[in-house]
């Protein structure tokens, strides 16, 4: 969109946790406002309405109608916790969950390095995004607790792993998936 820039490509205005896509990992998206420009946003027109916020946290109308239902449905990144990370974000400052997402982001690929069976990418991109840091750096601990895990195939490491963080997911009553909306059938 023009004139719409972002030079924060860990987090977006809207309060997605960009560096934890799986379509940015790949880099097929340049984030919001990155390269030339994403295609039209309601909420970035809206934030250059504003003179260009760059949180929608930081605008008095926040949380206004756009964030009706927002978290509902995911697209290819996981939007179940947008208002919450926004609310975060404000709270604990720009800089400091930006440090916690760079450690996220650490963690994710690791996971994707060592224990992604070529089935897992999305579900530890949800799982990061969703669980908290000293959840998953607890996670990650139990691994490296269990050096045995490394002469197991790919399938069982990458499965045993999955099972942990199914586990702690259960226990904060957080479900591991994307939620897509139901195609509309003729």
């Amino acid at each position: 969109m023009k004139g719409f820039n972002r030079d924060n490509l860990l987090f977006s205005l809207c309060g997605l946790n960009c560096g934890l896509c799986p379509m940015r990992l790949d880099n097929y998206c340049p984030g919001c406002g990155g390269g030339d420009g994403n295609q039209a946003c309601s909420i970035a027109r809206c934030s250059l309405q504003h003179n260009g916020i760059a949180y929608c946290f930081q605008c008095e109308e926040f949380p206004c109608e756009k964030y009706d239902g927002i978290d509902e449905y995911d697209s290819f990144i996981t939007h179940q916790n947008q208002k919450n990370d926004l609310k975060k974000a404000a709270e604990i400052g720009i800089d400091a969950y930006n440090d916690e997402q760079l450690e996220k982001v650490k963690i994710l690929q690791y996971l994707l390095s060592n224990y992604n069976d070529g089935r897992r990418k999305t579900f530890f991109c949800v799982a990061v995004n969703l669980l908290g840091l000293e959840e998953l750096k607890g996670i990650i601990r139990q691994t490296d607790e269990k050096p045995e895990l490394n002469f197991l195939p790919l399938k069982e490491r990458s499965a045993y792993v999955a099972g942990l963080f199914q586990n702690v997911a259960k226990q904060h009553d957080i479900e591991l998936k994307l939620h897509k909306k139901p195609s509309k059938k003729n």
